[in-house]
């Protein structure tokens, strides 16, 4: 693929089970022409991975994300690592960093006390991993890849998606759990087939995935992007805060709403408040909205640190426990 078509990224990357006829509505091309250039996006892995946005805290869990440092010294010892933990079946992402801390590795667990067990296990058994640090995330805002979308309709196609907070824990029948099971593994399977490993017929599988959706469990079906390929920076912004109020929070949330290079914020407890996921094609725009926060929220920023993400090996929203259980 020589050119690459940024919007067809962008909303293929935001909705992996878009359909092409829809596709070539928004983006007035042919469904043969994206059919290509959706294989082709897929094939030189510029999209990679598809993966559903379930909401955890529905299913009772805490998201605990843990930051190691100086984890290898070889690429061989890095590549097994990877391995492993994206094999762990509490582990819902695996990615590298590169700055202060060298991986970061997202776990789901019902209780501190279980996700402390599984997390000594790991450590106990793998002398690479010694330095860490444990945040735990409160809640998620998700935003769209505007920045990929140039103008248009494009930019209102899609708003920010809330994951995790204070939520009573649902119950699930049986049959729900087939679909979600079925999805989790295979994001992009067509409704014939997820009826067919659901167990059921096709209206009702329909009828389940929609019903999850509508009560927000589902919160979308997303692909990974190559950022190396695509040649998009990355970077994750940590911020300490003091003095926050809910006035001040809400314009800070703004803020960030409003700027198309934030593509994710994590309020979490531990060493920091806020995590700020970056991105952009212009290097140059993520020194600019750092620096915009840092002169409009001067009495709110106690310190902040900048690191860059460079590649992920594992995205998802529920652990594979879930399901070896039932």
């Amino acid at each position: 693929m020589n050119k690459i078509d940024h919007s067809l990224v962008f909303l293929r990357s935001e909705n992996a089970r878009m359909s092409f006829k829809e596709l070539s509505r928004l983006l007035k091309k042919s469904p043969q022409l994206l059919k290509y250039s959706v294989s082709s996006l897929e094939k030189e892995g510029i999209i990679h991975h598809p993966f559903y946005i379930f909401d955890y805290s529905y299913f009772g869990l805490l998201l605990f994300r843990v930051y190691f440092k100086s984890v290898y010294v070889r690429e061989q010892d890095k590549l097994g690592l990877i391995k492993e933990l994206t094999d762990n079946p509490y582990v819902l992402a695996v990615y590298e960093l590169v700055g202060e801390f060298d991986l970061s590795v997202e776990f789901a667990a019902p209780n501190p006390s279980k996700f402390n067990k599984e997390f000594k296990k790991i450590i106990t058994t793998n002398p690479l991993l010694k330095e860490y640090k444990i945040v735990l995330n409160i809640v998620t805002h998700i935003y769209p890849r505007s920045y990929l979308a140039g103008k248009g309709e494009l930019l209102n196609l899609y708003n920010q998606k809330i994951v995790g907070g204070d939520r009573e824990k649902d119950i699930f029948k049986p049959e729900e759990i087939k679909v979600i099971k079925v999805l989790l593994h295979n994001p992009t399977v067509r409704y014939t087939k997820l009826a067919k490993e659901s167990d059921l017929n096709s209206k009702t599988a329909k009828s389940i995935l929609n019903n999850l959706t509508k009560r927000n469990i589902i919160r979308g079906c997303k692909y990974l992007i190559d950022k190396n390929k695509l040649g998009i920076q990355k970077n994750r912004l940590f911020l300490k805060l003091h003095n926050l109020d809910l006035e001040q929070e809400s314009r800070l949330l703004e803020f960030l709403h409003d700027n198309p290079e934030v593509i994710q914020l994590n309020k979490t407890v531990g060493d920091w408040d806020m995590e700020i996921d970056l991105e952009s094609l212009d290097k140059s725009r993520i020194r600019y909205i750092i620096s915009k926060l840092r002169e409009e929220f001067s009495d709110l920023i106690a310190s902040f640190n900048l690191i860059e993400v460079y590649e992920y090996h594992k995205r998802t929203y529920l652990p594979e426990y879930l399901f070896r259980e039932e």
